[in-house]
């Protein structure tokens, strides 16, 4: 495979115009019902249920944790948001086709309660080598102003630093989908070199075995344009990064995403709106990277995440498709990383969601049956598991 430069300019301005776009469509796509005068019009009545998820200072390693096999997984959790909420949710499958929201299609994560800003997006959720759960998102609401937690559209000059501008991330840690510790973390004031970087998104995580280490990668926007994919390992608590973000790769890109498959590291990532792909013998370096486009979509995508069906040798490509009206999430199936068979969106395929709609960001993670169990029943999900 050709070397090629990741061009983060196309990748940054991209999906700067498709923030643009929802903002200047207003609510009607991407933000909660109004209130007061003319609210009645779009109002979308809806009670509200318990995030069933509890914040703890600190958590404990169950007695019996261990490092997990494919063997001991007998479902998939999938965790996504919404512009409507700027919140994160969960859903569970046992097949890995279907998924059912936990909550009812509430969110499970409130932005407000967990971030700076008072959204969160682009959730990614993985497992550790003892079994725990580690979730990770961006700290960012795009429409902090209209909701009323800030008084400017973002909180520094767009011209100097792009949209958006955020710079913390959310980190998250569980052993049992419940009990959570949370620590939201500002890169900028973490790492002095990094200080006045534009802004720092869509983290995800996965364990280094060279460093004994769990790896957040995520990406550094530079200035109002360029982008780069960065990786820094976290302490064991998962509540701060450790170590100076450095370059993942020699160009730019966003939403990178890191799937081991055998000796091989298969990264995939956005440039210009559009699902790339390359592949390492190295966790975070070496990546020789293809130029074709890996999705079959014909509208703008973003947020690949890679999954395994369980018990076979077949990787499905999942991302969100934000360029289609309304947006979903897109699917494509691979078991050897040249070759992919499109599985279509949601509802509109073999794969599909029981009591949800507008997924954005996704990705997912395997369950043993007894988590399966303990989250249905937790959540009072109707999902049978014979």
């Amino acid at each position: 495979m050709k070397r090629i430069l990741l061009p983060g300019l196309a990748a940054c301005v991209g999906l700067a115009a498709a923030v643009a776009g929802l903002i200047q469509a207003g609510w009607s796509q991407a933000a909660p019902p109004r209130t007061g005068p003319g609210a009645a019009a779009d109002a979308r009545p809806v009670t509200p249920r318990p995030a069933g998820i509890v914040i703890s200072p600190a958590i404990e390693k169950p007695k019996g944790a261990r490092k997990l096999a494919e063997k001991d997984m007998a479902g998939y959790l999938l965790v996504y948001f919404k512009d409507q909420t700027q919140s994160a949710y969960f859903a569970i499958s046992r097949d890995g086709y279907t998924f059912t929201d936990v909550n009812g299609g509430q969110p499970v994560f409130d932005g407000a309660l967990l971030a700076g800003q008072k959204g969160v997006r682009d959730p990614h959720i993985t497992r550790g080598p003892g079994g725990a759960f580690y979730l990770a998102m961006t700290d960012l609401h795009i429409f902090g102003q209209r909701s009323g937690f800030r008084t400017t559209q973002w909180e520094r000059p767009v011209e100097q630093y792009g949209w958006g501008n955020n710079r913390a991330l959310v980190l998250m840690k569980s052993w049992d989908l419940i009990h959570w510790t949370h620590s939201d973390f500002r890169v900028d004031q973490a790492f002095p070199g990094l200080g006045d970087i534009s802004a720092s998104w869509a983290p995800e995580t996965i364990y280094d075995e060279r460093q004994g280490k769990m790896m957040v990668y995520f990406t550094i926007r530079l200035g109002p344009n360029e982008c780069h994919l960065y990786y820094s390992y976290a302490d064991d608590a998962f509540t701060r990064l450790e170590t100076k973000p450095e370059l993942l790769s020699e160009g730019g890109g966003i939403d990178g995403d890191i799937t081991r498959v055998g000796d091989k590291f298969h990264l995939f990532y956005v440039s210009d709106a559009k699902v790339k792909h390359g592949v390492s013998g190295r966790i975070n370096r070496d990546y020789q990277f293809e130029p074709q486009r890996i999705d079959p979509e014909t509208v703008a995508t973003e947020a690949p995440n890679l999954f395994k069906r369980l018990g076979t040798n077949t990787y499905v490509l999942m991302y969100d498709v934000y360029g289609a009206r309304p947006n979903n999430m897109g699917f494509s199936e691979t078991t050897d990383f040249v070759n992919y068979r499109n599985l279509g969106h949601f509802n509109d395929g073999v794969m599909k969601t029981t009591n949800f709609t507008g997924p954005k960001h996704g990705a997912v993670t395997y369950l043993t049956q007894d988590e399966l169990r303990s989250v249905a029943a937790h959540w009072k999900v109707n999902v049978k598991f014979d």
